[in-house]
């Protein structure tokens, strides 16, 4: 079994979560703050030394035709500087209508009092970890 750490970067809050490969399932962690997109790194040393990851996935913002806006350059140098800090792999991952699934999911469970920011990110970062884990996994092949 693997452990996969996801984010939803931004520049004012990165949502987190926390999956396996064996269920293709996450959790949502607690929300980092951010000071223009840069975290304090310690307590993501924290979170690490906590669940142990084996692989982190990075959402990666882009536009709904697939083009690269400005937020995605960011969130590539935040996935190097994770891989050059921490010696882990990062995978990046498509991250389109994360955040509006996450709101509705949210909204789906607890009203508008659920919205809140770190919430719809780290909502967001399950979303992605588990978008991730689908594609990562082996798919079964029935034929006999």
């Amino acid at each position: 079994m693997s452990t996969v750490i996801g984010f939803d970067f931004g520049t004012k809050s990165i949502g987190v979560a926390v999956g396996q490969t064996i269920t293709a399932t996450a959790s949502p962690l607690a929300a980092l703050k951010a000071k223009e997109g840069i975290p304090d790194w310690q307590l993501i040393e924290k979170l690490f030394a906590e669940w142990q990851p084996e692989q982190l996935v990075v959402g990666l913002p882009l536009n709904m035709d697939g083009t690269e806006q400005p937020l995605t350059q960011r969130a590539k140098k935040f996935g190097n500087r994770l891989h050059g800090r921490f010696g882990l792999p990062v995978a990046f991952q498509d991250e389109r209508l994360t955040s509006t699934s996450a709101r509705e999911n949210l909204f789906a469970n607890g009203g508008f009092r659920k919205l809140e920011k770190g919430l719809v990110d780290s909502q967001a970062a399950l979303i992605i970890v588990e978008d991730f884990l689908n594609g990562y996994l082996p798919k079964s092949d029935n034929s006999l």
